[in-house]
């Protein structure tokens, strides 16, 4: 398994109406390329507790099943998705992105 995760730091004043967005409009639009099987959006804590920054953190991780389908999702639509976002929250937000290889999953029980 694979994991796309997208860190995105955001202005305050934006924050609100973009985890909205990206609620309704830009994780489902990635999602319904068929490239990823599921996906989280979690907000950056320090210590155990949100922490008052002046941009907020969020993490999104997108988990596809295997490296041909992250790569035909780079092909194929991430160009125009990731320009709807930089065009919609231009000068408003920073972002990296990380790719993971699942070596092992550990649960409890």
């Amino acid at each position: 398994m694979i994991i796309y995760n997208v860190t995105v730091s955001i202005e305050k004043q934006t924050e609100k109406e973009w985890v909205e967005w990206m609620r309704t409009v830009h994780v489902p639009e990635v999602i319904a390329t068929g490239c990823f099987i599921e996906a989280r959006m979690s907000k950056v804590m320090t210590e155990g507790m949100y922490e008052e920054t002046p941009d907020p953190s969020y993490s999104i991780q997108y988990l596809c099943k295997t490296q041909q389908d992250y790569e035909r999702y780079q092909t194929e639509f991430a160009p125009q998705l990731q320009q709807a976002h930089t065009q919609k929250y231009a000068n408003k937000f920073g972002a990296f992105r990380t790719l993971l290889d699942v070596v092992e999953i550990f649960q409890h029980g």
